[in-house]
């Protein structure tokens, strides 16, 4: 009797501190599910040679197929977090324009890897922090909040259009016109069709999916375990 009485006052003590923690740690589950999904489609690499079969690029392209891989296989590890250098194309060559759009584009993939790993670490903590002070609704409001994200993504494409869509996002990201490119002086925009973009946003949006799912999915155990436990 002492010990449950000492829990509950555990529970009780600070209710705003645990509310407030739980809104932060159900926006860090949320950013966790974006930025892992991109990390992750950005490194399968099987989701592109896959597309290159499929979408024909090498042929659109004017390449062979070990070309085309050779020239893909180097963009992505560019923007890996811990790459140095300069993007060089092994076989491309490149306008200064589109060295700065690519440069812009790998800011915005380091963000992704940077913003996983401080959500990551900032959940396990603030999840030690709310386990005996919420039946964990902040879980399922985590994932709500990721997939309400991709409902967005998907409601702006019923509305206008991957094209437009397409367009509207660049113009979100980027404060230039430099992702516009010139086949004849960046020619690595003919192995980057934009369904295959499609494709990796498809791909995003399931990852989000699933990743919320677990947290939802926990969040209902935690709270249904927790009431069992009070009857």
């Amino acid at each position: 009797m002492e010990q449950n009485g000492k829990e509950l006052r555990v529970e009780n003590r600070k209710p705003g501190a645990a509310f407030a923690a739980g809104v932060f740690a159900a926006i860090c589950i949320a950013l966790l599910c974006i930025s892992l999904a991109i990390v992750l489609t950005v490194n399968f690499r099987p989701l592109y040679y896959h597309d290159m079969t499929v979408l024909d690029i090498p042929g659109q392209a004017g390449m062979s197929t070990a070309e085309v891989r050779l020239n893909y296989d180097a963009l992505i590890d560019y923007n890996e977090p811990f790459f140095t250098g300069p993007l060089e194309f092994p076989t491309l060559p490149m306008s200064d324009h589109g060295r700065i759009h690519f440069a812009q584009v790998k800011q915005i993939f380091v963000a992704c890897y940077i913003l996983a790993a401080a959500c990551a670490v900032l959940l396990f903590f603030l999840i030690r922090f709310l386990r005996r002070r919420t039946r964990g609704r902040y879980l399922i409001w985590g994932g709500v909040l990721a997939v309400a994200i991709p409902a967005a993504v998907l409601a702006l494409l019923a509305a206008v259009g991957w094209d437009q869509a397409f367009v509207i996002l660049h113009g979100i990201l980027f404060n230039n016109n430099y992702w516009i490119f010139d086949p004849q002086t960046d020619p690595v925009i003919l192995m980057l069709p934009d369904t295959f973009f499609l494709h990796c946003l498809i791909m995003i949006i399931i990852l989000i999916v699933v990743f919320a799912a677990v947290f939802i999915t926990a969040g209902v155990r935690k709270g249904r375990k927790e009431r069992d436990e009070n009857e």
